[in-house]
């Protein structure tokens, strides 16, 4: 939804991102403004899940540091309600309704038999080891009850379903972190760098035009549809298709039906694609963590796959050959490949919009300037400055890595809460007889095909040509 009579969901999202990031650089001269942000952690007894994000805090209790994230956040969303011209009332007991509800699906997924990753050290026999991700899938799930079955409810929640809005303020604060991770990755192993920055290159420029091709000239797509379509699939599902959708002003209802088949099929996905990978790759574990950042198609996902594939493959190449790796090079694989396919979202963006300004809808006559800058996505630019200020400043001071991981940790605290409300808000609008009506049956079909069809295996093919052979250090 856009603001009626005000700001558009795209400029508020960048000016929530950014304040937000702003408040979270307070760490630099010394001052803690967020440091009261709620800290999630994998429980067993719920009275030790919530915490204070800074240790300096550690005395609030965490029911206390809950209620002020959820009153700083109510705060701004309702500022930003105002300057959209929703119906202030309405948002306020929607958002209210949306945070508390998409917050217990959080807890819930950080239960410790669903999202413990080593079971023995919370003295428990088993775990579904999904890790506190997990709390994603509980929240689009319980969204799609809310949606397809209580209408009514979803009703009053309308005013603040605005999962375009949450997903575009988490990418702004998400560049801050990638950021910070880039600058600290400048410092591994040089090979895993360089090679995962030509895998993810070699495997989008074949992923994004075979898919757009398939849905376009096998499933009959209009461009509206294929392009984001082509992006969720093929770069980093959720951001990327709605980054997509805004660069070529698709109806808001494109990337949200696309967004829920990314995040429906990213669990599938998280569910098998590491116990292949235990099973086929344990030999190969490099070619592993990288399969996984190339494959899996949202960031928690993929980290999350790449956190299970470094614990099974580190336990079977223990038991079956005596090998003791370190811990963490899978992953840091993994994520490696992952930020550099974050990085390209907003570089396609703007290839996007200028293409579609230039070939498709302005065709004619010269391309203004300005109708570039009205189509391309205004939070994409809060994401590239956040990235590239803790980049330069990482990488020019050194010194200050220690207070720049722990200022992003904590704008990642809310960071992780959009995205929590943005799956929940997804599962509310999917509505699957009308999605259905609209032609979800035929995206579900396509999606199935290049997702299994090929992405997969080619994604396999490119992580075993740039990392076979590659192996982490032995621990000790």
């Amino acid at each position: 939804m856009e603001g009626r009579n005000g700001i558009s969901e795209d400029w508020l999202s960048l000016w929530m991102g950014l304040f937000i990031f702003v408040l979270g650089l307070g760490l630099f001269v010394g001052v803690d403004i967020l440091g009261w942000g709620i800290k999630t952690n994998v429980w067993l007894d719920i009275t030790k899940a919530l915490n204070p994000i800074s240790g300096d805090l550690k005395a609030m209790p965490g029911i206390t540091s809950l209620f002020l994230t959820y009153i700083f956040l109510l705060v701004i969303t309702e500022i930003g309600a105002i300057a959209m011209g929703a119906n202030v009332g309405r948002f306020m007991i929607g958002f209210t309704l949306v945070f508390w509800i998409g917050y217990a699906c959080w807890l819930t997924g950080h239960y410790a038999y669903i999202a413990a990753t080593d079971a023995g050290k919370m003295g428990i026999g088993w775990s579904l080891r999904l890790t506190g991700e997990a709390g994603f899938i509980v929240a689009l799930m319980v969204g799609l009850i809310v949606g397809n079955f209580f209408p009514r409810f979803a009703g009053v929640l309308q005013e603040a379903t605005r999962p375009e809005l949450y997903i575009k303020t988490a990418i702004v604060i998400m560049g801050a972190g990638l950021g910070v991770k880039a600058a600290g990755a400048a410092g591994l192993a040089s090979a895993v760098m360089f090679r995962g920055l030509c895998a993810i290159i070699e495997a989008y420029l074949i992923y994004w035009a075979v898919v757009y091709f398939i849905a376009r000239k096998y499933f009959k797509f209009s461009r509206e549809w294929a392009a984001p379509l082509a992006s969720g699939i093929s770069i980093c599902g959720v951001s990327a298709a709605i980054a997509t959708g805004g660069a070529i002003r698709a109806r808001p209802v494109v990337p949200i039906m696309v967004s829920s088949l990314v995040v429906i099929f990213a669990v599938v996905e998280l569910l098998i694609l590491p116990f292949l990978a235990q099973t086929f790759l344990w030999t190969e574990p490099m070619v592993a963590g990288a399969w996984m950042g190339l494959a899996v198609k949202t960031d928690g996902a993929a980290v999350a796959s790449g956190a299970i594939v470094d614990s099974l493959i580190r336990a079977k190449a223990l038991v079956a050959q005596g090998i003791s790796y370190k811990e963490g090079w899978m992953l840091m694989t993994a994520t490696t490949v992952k930020i550099f396919i974050d990085i390209f979202i907003g570089v396609w963006a703007f290839i996007l919009a200028v293409i579609w300004c230039a070939k498709i809808e302005c065709t004619g006559g010269r391309v203004r300037a300005m109708e570039i800058w009205e189509r391309f996505p205004k939070f994409v630019l809060g994401y590239a400055l956040t990235f590239f200020f803790m980049l330069f400043i990482c990488l020019a001071f050194p010194g200050v890595m220690k207070t720049a991981k722990a200022a992003t940790a904590q704008m990642d605290v809310f960071r992780v809460l959009f995205f929590v409300l943005t799956f929940f808000t997804i599962g509310v609008v999917s509505n699957f007889k009308k999605l259905w009506e609209e032609g979800i049956g035929k995206l579900a079909a396509v999606y199935v095909l290049c997702l299994f069809g090929f992405i997969i295996w080619v994604g396999l093919l490119i992580s075993w040509i740039f990392f076979h052979g590659v192996k982490p250090p032995l621990a000790g």
